[in-house]
C-alpha cells in the first residue's frame, strides 16, 4: 500500500499498473511474432532485434536510421519504432510515477527516476503556459532532452490525465518518427553519413551512460 492523491490505494489499483501490465502484453506480443517468424524470415527477426537494442540505448533517431540501413521499408519502419515507443513510455511511465508515489523503493530505479524528474521539471514550466500542444511539440523536437519519456513524466507533472498526456505523448512521437524516416530517406543514397550519424548517435549515449554509472556507484 502506497498513499497517492492522499490516499492509501493498492498499487493493483492504480492506473500505472495497468499501463505497465500493457508493457507486458506489449513485450510478450513482440516475442511472440519473433518466435514465429524466425524460421521463415530469420535476417528480418535479426534486424528488428538489432533496433530495439539500438533504440532502446540510442534513442528513436538512432532506431528509424537503422532500419532504413537495412532496407526496410517506410511502413515497417514507421510503424516498428513508433510500437517500440509506445512499449518503454509504458514501462518508463508507468515505474517511475510508481517510484514518486512510493509504490516501488528500489535505490537503482529511484535514483534514474529522480534524474528523469528533474529533467521533465526543467521543462514543466516552459511547456505548462501552451499545454496539450506544448507537450505534443516537446516530444516531437529532436533534440537529446526531448522524446516521449520526459514528455509523459512532464504531462503526469502537469496533472494531465493519463489519456490526454498519452495522446500528446505518442502524437508528438509519430509526428517524430516520420519526419525522421523522410530525413533519412533522402540520405539514403549517402550511406556513410547515415552510419557516421548513427556512430554519433550511439557514442553520446554510452558516454551518458557512462557518467550515469560513475554516478551511481559514487552516491552511498
Amino acid at each position: 500500500m502506497a498513499r497517492n492523491g492522499g490516499k492509501n490505494t493498492s498499487v493493483f489499483h492504480t492506473a500505472e499498473w495497468a499501463i505497465f501490465c500493457a508493457g507486458v502484453a506489449m513485450s510478450l506480443l513482440l516475442i511472440g511474432a519473433a518466435w514465429y517468424f524466425f524460421d521463415s524470415r530469420p535476417e528480418k527477426v535479426k534486424t528488428f532485434g538489432l533496433v530495439l537494442v539500438v533504440h532502446t540505448f540510442g534513442g528513436r533517431a538512432a532506431g528509424i536510421g537503422l532500419c532504413i540501413l537495412n532496407g526496410v521499408n517506410h511502413f515497417w519502419t514507421i510503424a516498428y519504432n513508433f510500437y517500440l515507443e509506445v512499449l518503454i513510455v509504458c514501462f518508463t511511465y508507468s515505474i517511475s510515477v510508481l517510484s514518486i508515489n512510493n509504490y516501488i523503493k528500489l535505490r537503482v530505479i529511484r535514483y534514474y527516476v529522480l534524474r528523469l524528474e528533474r529533467k521533465a521539471r526543467k521543462y514543466r514550466d516552459k511547456i505548462e503556459r501552451y499545454g496539450w500542444l506544448g507537450l505534443l511539440l516537446f516530444v516531437m523536437t529532436p533534440l537529446p532532452v526531448t522524446g516521449p519519456v520526459v514528455g509523459s513524466i512532464i504531462g503526469y507533472l502537469l496533472k494531465f490525465r493519463v489519456s490526454k498526456n498519452f495522446s500528446a505523448t505518442f502524437l508528438g512521437t509519430l509526428a517524430a518518427i516520420v519526419l525522421w524516416t523522410l530525413f533519412f530517406d533522402l540520405l539514403e543514397q549517402h550511406l556513410n553519413v547515415i552510419r557516421a550519424i548513427l556512430a554519433g548517435i550511439i557514442f553520446l549515449v554510452l558516454l551518458s551512460y557512462a557518467r550515469d554509472i560513475k554516478n551511481l556507484f559514487s552516491n552511498k
